[in-house]
């Protein structure tokens, strides 16, 4: 029996802001999709032979996520992949950004291949393909292999050979089927939380770390991008960053602008401008000089890449002051509860023009070929009422986002998708399972799936005269409307 998705969309989300966007206008070369990564939503973390990861053992070490949480059951993806790809299908999403765990395939970073790993990643992709859906598929979202940490980590030189061994050998396994790669996710975020601030997995800190984590990744982002696109030469190859439209907090302070500058160099360029082949903005930020201790003869040829694509992953505005005492940046960031304005679960405001902002930021680098919304979302207190979740504000959040996407394309910015974060709620990293960004709910507890008014929206959206269909609840797993 058939559950079918035939309710009133419209009325499902009723009292949200009227529709006002329409799927033509971006263009039929305009991607849409989700996007996820594998150690939020996988669980199974020493299922067939996984070894454990960096965030396996951060999440062992009390107070290091919120509640206690950890990622070992998760979503059950792992095991539920089918299930979910099935209702992706009949949500209308054509393309799915997953990631692959690296401890999956090279249980110790290197070396010996986990065969069942390689199998699972196989049926997954080849599961997209059949329900015709595009995998865009990620080498690196943070997952990095314990025993890699134990020698170093991202400190550590030999990062390149591994991250070279690795980047082969998923070229070799997968390349025949993913016509569409990213090198890493985020870098800027793993190594400054994960290298300096400590509050991400592996827990260090420290300049010296930051410094050297900081080369070793932009080295593994090029590089990888060159055996992507030699071994696999019809493919398309990006990377993705994270990037937030600043503002200088008191604009008449001079103080405040070239603090806004320092923070646009480390959140925005620092692993952008090398890409590009213009090097690290050591210019605006002089303790990065010291990056300098890291570096061989030939690493700044070694540094470029013509990425195909640049993935954009932006949710919102930041403010920011000059701070004396704040070390080697001397700024800060003034967060929206002191401004008074509309912010979300993760404490970040609520601006749909910071989309805008950013792409006509990455666009005007004449080296960028194309744009691609790799992530954009909302974590909003949701709520399970008569088996429903009207998450009002975040299909509001994503429609508003998307007509600034939509003008600056207009406005000609080479922006050619767009990625929602994420497709199911999943453990966001230090936070644990507090903040929710999906389009569909999961209750971890039975692991049902209740697709939002957002996600609803989304799918009418992509396809407004297809009526998707589910399957009908079965115990305590499933899905519901």
């Amino acid at each position: 029996m058939q559950l079918h998705f035939s309710e009133n969309i419209t009325s499902a989300v009723a009292g949200t802001p009227e529709q006002a966007l329409n799927k033509a206008d971006f263009g039929e070369t305009f991607k849409w999709g989700v996007s996820t990564a594998a150690h939020q939503i996988e669980g199974a973390h020493t299922t067939d032979g996984k070894g454990p990861s960096i965030w396996d053992t951060f999440s062992g070490i009390k107070g290091k996520i919120q509640s206690g949480h950890h990622a070992n059951h998760s979503c059950d993806f792992y095991n539920r992949y089918g299930e979910d790809i099935c209702l992706m299908d009949q949500m209308n999403i054509p393309n799915f950004r997953f990631s692959l765990a690296w401890p999956r395939i090279f249980p110790q970073g290197f070396g010996q291949v986990n065969q069942l790993g390689i199998d699972y990643y196989n049926r997954l992709i080849d599961g997209c393909l059949e329900r015709n859906i595009e995998p865009w598929v990620t080498l690196y979202h943070w997952d990095l292999p314990q025993e890699l940490e134990r020698r170093g980590g991202w400190t550590n030189r030999d990062m390149v050979a591994w991250f070279q061994e690795y980047a082969h050998l998923c070229a070799q396994k997968f390349g025949d089927r993913v016509k569409y790669w990213m090198v890493l996710n985020e870098p800027m975020v793993f190594v400054g939380a994960g290298y300096f601030l400590g509050v991400h997995a592996p827990g260090r800190r420290g300049i010296k770390s930051f410094l050297a984590a900081t080369h070793h990744a932009a080295l593994c982002q090029a590089e990888g991008g060159r055996i992507l696109k030699a071994d696999l030469p019809h493919a398309e190859i990006g990377t993705t960053f994270s990037c937030s439209h600043l503002e200088p907090y008191r604009p008449q302070l001079i103080r405040d602008h070239g603090a806004t500058r320092r923070v646009d160099a480390i959140l925005n360029r620092l692993f952008l401008e090398p890409a590009l082949g213009l090097g690290y903005p050591v210019a605006d930020v002089r303790p990065l000089r010291r990056i300098e201790e890291f570096m061989q003869s030939n690493d700044e040829a070694l540094l470029p890449f013509a990425f195909d694509f640049i993935g954009v992953q932006n949710y919102t505005r930041e403010m920011v002051k000059y701070a004396l005492f704040t070390p080697f940046i001397q700024a800060a960031l003034v967060p929206p509860k002191k401004r008074g304005v509309a912010s979300t679960v993760m404490n970040w405001e609520v601006y749909p023009p910071a989309i805008y902002h950013i792409l006509h930021k990455f666009n005007s680098y004449p080296q960028i070929k194309k744009l691609i919304v790799t992530e954009n979302g909302a974590a909003f207190p949701d709520q399970v009422i008569n088996g429903q979740v009207n998450d009002t504000q975040r299909l509001h959040y994503i429609q508003e986002y998307l007509k600034q996407v939509l003008k600056a394309k207009q406005e000609g910015v080479k922006v050619d998708g767009y990625f929602v974060w994420s497709f199911t709620d999943n453990f966001e990293w230090a936070e644990g399972y507090h903040p929710r960004f999906g389009l569909v709910y999961v209750d971890y507890e039975t692991q049902q799936r209740i697709v939002k008014a957002s996600g609803k929206w989304y799918t009418e959206f992509l396809n407004p005269t297809a009526c998707g269909t589910f399957p009908k609840n079965k115990g305590k797993a499933g899905f519901t409307l």
